[in-house]
């Protein structure tokens, strides 16, 4: 069970990822999480720095597309003046909404790439469906109380793959 919880790469951020790689991968498109990953849980807006991110995946080419397990009010607030696609209640990890995102860019699952901050999220959802999966530090630590239930179990399979020599970055 341990080993879908295993991202196929880390990053300290979103801004950390080489895009040039992930396109000479074949990626086509990028399903992302909002909080904690794009932006803190608590910032209604995205930032400058993210608006020129976002630009940048798009002028190389990529779709993207916001997957959240928030509120449709939370995910459309953020999503619609970028005008970036979302799937909000997603109900990560079930595959159902990674398989949705991927139907509406109209990609295939070796043409996709999902990045979160969550192991028992986006990275378990994203391995179940046979995406490319990278985990991101998250952006804060304001987080909500299931997310906090989910950062305790996240420590003991980091210390697993630590112990297995799974894990290759420097924070956990």
């Amino acid at each position: 069970m341990f080993r879908s919880l295993i991202p196929d790469l880390y990053a300290n951020s979103i801004y950390h990822i080489d895009l040039d790689e992930l396109k000479a991968r074949g990626i086509k498109a990028v399903i992302v999480d909002l909080d904690n990953t794009l932006v803190e849980s608590n910032r209604p807006d995205a930032t400058p720095k993210l608006v020129t991110w976002l630009n940048e995946v798009r002028k190389l080419g990529f779709k993207v597309m916001i997957v959240s397990n928030n509120n449709k009010t939370r995910v459309s607030r953020f999503a619609i003046p970028l005008k970036v696609p979302y799937i909000h209640a997603a109900r990560k990890p079930l595959s159902l909404s990674f398989l949705k995102a991927m139907r509406m860019l109209g990609v295939s699952k070796e043409e996709t790439v999902v990045i979160g901050d969550q192991l028992l999220t986006d990275v378990l959802g994203g391995n179940r469906v046979g995406l490319y999966t990278i985990l991101v530090v998250p952006v804060s630590e304001v987080e909500g109380f299931f997310t906090k239930l989910n950062r305790r179990v996240e420590r003991f399979v980091f210390r697993w793959m630590e112990r297995k020599g799974l894990l290759n970055w420097d924070q956990t």
